[in-house]
């Protein structure tokens, strides 16, 4: 009967030991945290999936997409993500955007090609303090006068490009100016930032008239016929998405290019060239960050190379926007180590990463992402359109001060 005890005891003793053992490597009774796998960062995605800015937006979402598979081929942050279609309406990003943070429970925002789309989903990132990667819209007002701690751009803005074009307008000797756009935030951005840039640059330049047309106008020919009748030494175009293609069908249809100088940002990217296909306007000038061939680097050549293989295509600047965009939210997540959102914030400002174009930098003053620029012209190089005579402009000579910044948050 004594050894009955015993045994019983030593049996109690042993289960006891086990019990512990499973509820320390359960995490259970144990000063440790608990070791479960990482949650995904989940991202919800507004842009235009229809009409004629869906190459941009499709652009932009593959880039992203490569950026993930990056991540997961290398046991990286787990990135999960879904997509909404604004049709290019801003109402729409607005309720997309309400309708992923509050019932699809995102952790982030992405998009949107439209920029007062854009400014409207920021708007509402900063009331509801849910990050807002933006890869599309070109206002600089987004993180500009507008800006805020829940807002990063990763494409340059339209005080950028503005800056770079005057730039390369400055070298020429044209001085009457004719200014024309899309009638709407981007389009009266982009003007109004180019034409301050270059009046300073050259203060003999005269601005002859403004023609300004509505988004998805179809019919160029009287604003044409206009400036064409002006005879101005160059004309100088705001004009984005499906319109960017209509208007250069238009230019190369009339002829307007051989009679008078064009500028327009994107003129020579693949996303404006590819629709246009062998009616693509010769000697259109233009500002445009990347080309898939450009810069002739090992980096762009691996990134170029990954994304035909993934998608069947060149990338264009919207693919490396939407890349970067993924990039940044990976690494600050692995600089984080962690998933909460604003420790995510945290470590995005001011982080650094390699892209095809060499280093990019999330500013930390105001989470716009500082890249070269490149300018050039519309050119046939072995039969196929693309951007020639380019020139680069560094980051540094582009992107507007801090201070500017800081001048334009206080009004």
């Amino acid at each position: 009967m004594v050894r009955m005890v015993g045994k019983k005891k030593s049996l109690i003793r042993l289960g006891s030991m086990l019990l512990i053992t499973a509820l320390m490597s359960s995490g259970c009774g144990s000063n440790s945290p608990a070791k479960t796998e990482d949650k995904p960062v989940k991202v919800g995605i507004i842009d235009t999936y229809t009409g004629g800015a869906a190459v941009y937006a499709s652009d932009s979402l593959d880039g992203f997409k490569l950026a993930v598979k990056e991540f997961a081929d290398k046991g990286g942050p787990k990135i999960e993500f879904v997509t909404r279609d604004d049709e290019f309406k801003p109402d729409k990003s607005t309720s997309w955007a309400k309708e992923l943070v509050m019932r699809e429970q995102v952790d982030f925002l992405a998009g949107t090609t439209n920029s007062a789309g854009s400014l409207a989903v920021s708007q509402y990132a900063k009331e509801s303090k849910v990050p807002f990667i933006v890869w599309g819209g070109m206002s600089e007002k987004i993180t500009g006068e507008a800006g805020h701690r829940y807002v990063f751009s990763t494409l340059p803005n339209t005080a950028i490009i503005g800056k770079a074009g005057a730039a390369q307008l400055s070298k020429s000797s044209y001085k009457k100016v004719w200014l024309a756009g899309s009638d709407y935030e981007y389009g009266h951005s982009l003007i109004n930032n180019l034409w301050s840039n270059l009046t300073t640059l050259k203060p003999d330049v005269q601005k002859m008239d403004e023609s300004w047309w509505r988004v998805g106008e179809t019919d160029f020919t009287p604003y044409i016929n206009a400036i064409r009748s002006a005879k101005p030494d160059v004309l100088v175009v705001g004009t984005g998405g499906a319109d960017m293609v209509a208007f250069m069908k238009a230019v190369k249809a009339t002829g307007l290019n051989k009679e008078i100088p064009v500028w327009a940002h994107t003129s020579y990217d693949p996303s404006t060239l590819r629709p246009l296909g062998d009616q693509a306007p010769e000697g259109v000038m233009g500002t445009n960050p990347y080309l898939y061939n450009y810069p002739d680097t090992p980096e762009n050549k691996a990134f170029a190379e990954a994304f035909k293989k993934e998608y069947n295509r060149e990338p264009a600047a919207f693919a490396l926007y939407g890349y970067m965009g993924g990039k940044f939210l990976g690494e600050a997540i692995a600089k984080a180590g962690s998933t909460d959102k604003e420790k995510i914030i945290d470590a995005m400002e001011g982080l650094t990463i390699d892209t095809p174009v060499g280093k990019a930098t999330l500013r930390k003053e105001d989470h716009q992402v500082a890249i070269p620029m490149s300018y050039g012209v519309v050119a046939k190089v072995n039969g196929v359109f693309t951007g020639g005579d380019l020139h680069t402009l560094n980051s540094e000579e582009i992107m507007p001060s801090v201070d500017q910044i800081l001048k334009a948050r206080s009004k």
